[in-house]
């Protein structure tokens, strides 16, 4: 099976974002447990080296430019957190929440995939 070289990158692009989320907001999440809901420390613990675990995957994304990667970045985290909160949290967003969002991973698809010149 013969992938295009761009289809393996709009996957792997895709992956690390999923998996930053993840690391991100699922670190918080354990922080935020640990603060206001009163669970032990060492979930504040592991949220920070969560938090450390996203900090690292967003380097490993095949675009060059730090700016780029960490706005688009902002739109697939506002759609993150609302399923996070969904799965984690029993949170139902309204139909706001969801344009919001929809709008959110438009704008990282505009921001990284939008063809550009080499120069």
């Amino acid at each position: 099976m013969n992938i295009p070289p761009e289809t393996l990158s709009i996957a792997k692009t895709a992956l690390l974002f999923v998996l930053a989320a993840a690391a991100e907001i699922g670190g918080a999440w354990l922080v935020w447990q640990a603060v206001r809901e009163g669970k032990d420390w060492w979930w504040a613990g592991l949220g920070v080296i969560a938090l450390g675990i996203y900090g690292f995957v967003a380097t490993l994304q095949p675009d060059a430019h730090f700016g780029r990667i960490l706005a688009a970045y902002g739109g697939v985290f506002v759609a993150g957190s609302l399923a996070w909160g969904m799965v984690f949290d029993g949170f139902r967003p309204d139909r706001w929440d969801i344009a919001g969002s929809v709008i959110c991973l438009l704008g990282v698809a505009v921001i990284m995939f939008a063809p550009r010149n080499a120069g």
